[in-house]
């Protein structure tokens, strides 16, 4: 009995079903403004990652960028820089890095942090004009965030 469990867990670790700890976001490491490591151990999946980006009411990227693929999306914006080959111009890692804190990588940025709970200043409890509380959670998840950097890769000129 002992050998067959040890079995079934030696598959599921190889399969990625014992996943590795999820990255809370106070304890996400920068290096040079990139995150080197996966904030889930799960691989993103560029179709929800797209989901996400084109979705007004979840990451809403395209409320200040543009990307071709998703002309479908109207209304697309022009504070932020393009998308169209953000995964030639940027890695995996620096990608990681700007969508969960892009002022780690460019301090001037404009661009919300959509993985960070800490650190604000005066952030409210959604829009109820309180102050926020314990239940104070990041704009995505870290799924979502691998979901967004695994879409951006695909985006090539």
């Amino acid at each position: 009995m002992e050998r067959k469990f040890l079995v079934i867990l030696a598959f599921a670790a190889s399969t990625g079903a014992v996943g590795a700890a999820e990255i809370a976001p106070s304890d996400v490491a920068f290096v040079d403004g990139g995150v080197e490591a996966s904030l889930t151990g799960v691989p993103g999946d560029p179709e929800a990652g797209r989901k996400i980006v084109g979705n007004k009411g979840l990451g809403n990227c395209i409320a200040c960028h543009q990307v071709s693929d998703l002309s479908d999306v109207p209304f697309q914006g022009e504070i932020g820089p393009m998308l169209d080959g953000a995964g030639e111009r940027w890695s995996e890692a620096e990608l990681r890095g700007i969508v969960t804190n892009a002022k780690m990588m460019f301090d001037e940025s404009l661009m919300p942090s959509f993985y960070k709970v800490d650190g604000f200043i005066r952030p409210g409890k959604a829009f109820t004009g309180k102050a926020a509380d314990d239940t104070f959670g990041p704009l995505l998840e870290a799924q979502q965030v691998e979901d967004v950097v695994a879409y951006l890769t695909t985006l090539k000129e």
